[in-house]
């Protein structure tokens, strides 16, 4: 292998204080190294021409043009690429430099996004995890990567550095080409194969989290040892879902693995759900791609979700593909979502995920283990968002350092909506995942709907399970929270954000996060109860997004708690519009789009910069300060409307 070489493009903080050594920035999220805008794949000869196009867009806009120069060695701080699974990212930064004929190299601090260095070591695109590179690093500097063994040397300072190391399966699949590579060699064999899940028990069950034994029973190796964190293993798959942005590349994978023949791809789900209600040609030639593919090769309803039916962290559960004791990994960062049903779900690439259709598994490295068990009782209008807020707040700029957070319901309250939305947000805390275990909230929430058998026994963490962090949370100290611009973490209690009287352009509630009937339940029966004392009319614009079209149309039937009115004639009733299931507005496309000056506040997941839209603002909290705020015109909790709490009035 010949060994890279080029200069430094360092990715400095802008917010570094006056006089202070200067900083390599970190958290850079894979929203700004691709923009929404430039997601889109519109055929699959051409997947990266628009990720090519929109690398850095905002952030770095000279990036393509300096990396042509010679500028290969991308130089950033802690937490590189967290975020989005967007395989555009890593596949456009190396098209870029490939298209010049150069080689890019990805040189940052601690825990880079762990779907982005999944998502690179596939394609084979260099990333060195080194914080001693990084805090050398000068603009100018001349580096070289030598491929082979991984070392990394600022030939300027005549330093020498050995990035963090790969596990041996993570290093082989660099070594054989990347992930479609490995793919096309394993596939004979994987097609062959049955697969075969046994989950463990008696004393090796009692050392092993849930997360630990879901992964040990789907293994494809059968070892018949207890697994330990940092162990690569291949893992069966339960279901693979994509939406219409990550699918074409997962198709692409899939051809190139299968040879283009109609090998059915094993346990694949497609949902229409980011793309598809922006009325732009270009996004409907890229859900073409995922609808031609479902023809070919027989996927229909509820594998295959089309405009409308919901987005599919809320139509996969509430169809039954998800279950408890199941391995998802999604190509969607919030697949972790899942975990609230008693599943590890994990965000994961479409390169990934197009391997899992051809071959039924998936290469996974196991994660330390972090545990938080929620005690106490909760508050007056505290719900699943706010503790995840103030969870977020806690962790700091750490967050949950890429661990499988063990999430414990000691008092069996938090109904699954909570979860939902808890598990939901383990990726906005940098999580591998988070796994509320299935018990009798679980077992009620899939009775309700008609779904009393599992394939799969209970499964609990083991008395004797092992965690590298284990902390208690206290639910009785958490308040309504609101977050504001521009990370989930930097959240503060509602009724000191409302002494400010922030106003607002829109106010947002639903999007897989908060989508489901409970949320959108607890946002009328607010909206309800403020009518009847006088507030009759929304002082900003109010829209909501139901999670599903399932949950769309259950919130237009009377329910007994609004005194026989719907959820919907409420919101309209006070100036609310429903729109479709759909991702958009989160994500900063459609008509609802945050434009340039504009705030909202939302029950979305992530506020980041130019997320909502370019140039806007997003505020989070729960679907009740949604919902009060919009009636307020100011951000604030439902106290602040005069509303006092009543848990029979108001509870879920």
């Amino acid at each position: 292998m010949t060994v890279i070489r080029g200069r430094a493009l360092i990715f400095w903080d802008p917010q570094a204080s006056p006089g202070r050594a200067r900083r390599k920035r970190d958290a850079i999220d894979t929203d700004q190294i691709t923009p929404a805008a430039d997601c889109v794949s519109e055929s699959l000869d051409t997947l990266d021409e628009r990720w090519k196009a929109g690398a850095f867009r905002y952030l770095m806009p000279d990036f393509r043009a300096r990396v042509h120069r010679g500028e290969t060695f991308l130089i950033a701080g802690d937490r590189f690429a967290i975020g989005s699974s967007r395989e555009m990212s890593p596949a456009g930064l190396k098209g870029i430099g490939e298209e010049a004929g150069l080689e890019l190299v990805i040189v940052c601090g601690h825990n880079m996004g762990d779907i982005f260095r999944r998502n690179a070591l596939n394609l084979g695109l260099h990333v060195a995890q080194s914080p001693e590179a990084v805090a050398d690093a000068r603009d100018g500097d001349e580096f070289a990567f030598d491929p082979a063994t991984r070392r990394l040397e600022n030939v300027t300072q005549a330093k020498t550095y050995e990035p963090r190391p790969l596990t041996p399966k993570e290093e082989e699949v660099r070594r054989s080409g990347g992930i479609m590579a490995v793919g096309r060699r394993e596939l004979p064999a994987a097609v062959a194969r049955a697969p075969v899940v046994e989950f463990a028990d008696g004393p090796l069950a009692r050392t092993m989290t849930t997360t630990e034994q879901i992964v040990w029973a789907h293994r494809v190796d059968k070892d018949p040892h207890a697994l330990a964190p940092g162990t690569t293993v291949r893992v069966y798959a339960d279901l693979l879902p994509a939406s219409d942005g990550t699918a074409p590349f997962a198709i692409h994978t899939f051809n190139q693995i299968t040879g283009g023949r109609t090998v059915a791809p094993r346990r694949a789900a497609i949902a229409n759900d980011h793309f598809v209600f922006t009325g732009r040609a270009d996004d409907e030639r890229q859900t073409g791609i995922g609808r031609s593919f479902a023809r070919e090769h027989g996927l229909e309803p509820p594998y295959y979700a089309t405009p409308g039916d919901g987005i599919f962290h809320f139509y996969f559960p509430e169809q039954g593909l998800v279950l408890p004791g199941h391995f998802i990994p999604g190509a969607d960062s919030h697949s972790r979502a899942y975990g609230a049903y008693g599943a590890v779900g994990i965000g994961v690439g479409s390169t990934t995920v197009g391997f899992g259709w051809a071959t039924g598994y998936i290469y996974f490295t196991l994660p330390q283990a972090r545990r938080v068990v929620f005690t106490g009782r909760l508050q007056p209008w505290v719900s699943g968002k706010d503790i995840v807020l103030e969870l977020l707040r806690r962790w700091g700029a750490r967050q949950a350092q890429g661990m499988s957070v063990e999430l414990v319901d000691a008092g069996r309250q938090l109904p699954i909506a909570y979860r939902n939305t808890i598990a939901n947000m383990m990726a906005e805390a940098e999580a591998m995942n988070g796994i509320f275990a299935a018990d009798e909230v679980t077992a009620a929430w899939y009775a309700a709907k008609g779904i009393t058998t599992f394939p799969y026994p209970p499964v609990a963490a083991g008395e004797d399970a092992r965690y590298a962090i284990d902390e208690e949370f206290a639910l009785g100290a958490v308040a309504p929270m609101i977050a504001r611009p521009f990370s989930p973490g930097n959240a503060y209690p509602a009724e000191e954000i409302a002494r400010e009287r922030l106003t607002f352009d829109t106010a947002l509630i639903g999007s897989c996060t908060n989508g489901s009937y409970d949320d959108l339940m607890q946002a009328a029966l607010v909206l309800h109860h403020a009518r009847r004392a006088g507030a009759t009319r929304t002082a900003r614009r109010l829209l909501i997004f139901p999670g599903s079209g399932g949950v769309r149309r259950q919130i237009e039937r009377g329910d007994a708690r609004l005194g026989g009115e719907s959820v919907a004639g409420v919101f309209r009733s006070v100036g609310g519009e429903i729109r479709q299931s759909w991702c958009g507005p989160c994500f900063g496309q459609g008509p609802d789009a945050l434009t340039p000056g504009q705030r909202a506040i939302t029950t979305f997941n992530r506020n980041w910069q130019n997320r909502m839209g370019v140039g806007g603002e997003g505020y989070l909290a729960s679907p009740a300060v949604v919902a009060a705020s919009a009636l307020l015109g100011y951000m604030g909790p439902p106290s602040d409307l005069g509303l006092r709490w009543d848990p029979e009035m108001f509870g879920v």
